[in-house]
């Protein structure tokens, strides 16, 4: 996590706890256990049902000196404001913060959410990742 001050808005704030409320239901019905994808679509169907505004598998252009070199793909982001990273792994690692931040780099936005799907209490699996720029 970057140690600068990074200031989130009220709306952002929201749509985390709007996101974290969806999450805990999903993982109290599903539990742990399952592939990183049958989270992401119970997500999406149960942040349809509570009109939490999201894109799904957002994609990013990757540029190297100004040529785009590659694409990259956020599992979710709430609102245009929040991007969510799924996991479904034993423990969540650096590397994960790491990709994690690299996709709140590419969206200009400081605020982000790791979510390992795996732990037996999801408040386990939840990381909150600010980014403050370089």
């Amino acid at each position: 996590m970057d140690k600068k001050k990074a200031i989130t808005t009220d709306r952002q704030e929201e749509l985390v706890k709007q996101f974290i409320d969806a999450a805990i239901t999903v993982h109290r019905e599903l539990g742990p256990g399952y592939d990183e994808a049958i989270y992401e679509n119970a997500l999406a169907i149960e942040m349809d049902i509570r009109g939490i505004p999201y894109e799904r598998q957002k994609v990013f252009d990757v540029t190297f000196k100004g040529h785009v070199v590659g694409e990259g793909r956020m599992d979710f982001v709430l609102g245009s404001e929040v991007v969510v990273e799924l996991k479904t792994v034993d423990k969540l690692s650096p590397k994960h913060t790491a990709q994690t931040i690299k996709y709140l780099k590419a969206l200009g936005k400081p605020l982000g959410l790791l979510v390992n799907f795996h732990e037996y209490l999801l408040k386990d699996g939840l990381k909150r990742i600010i980014y403050a720029g370089n």
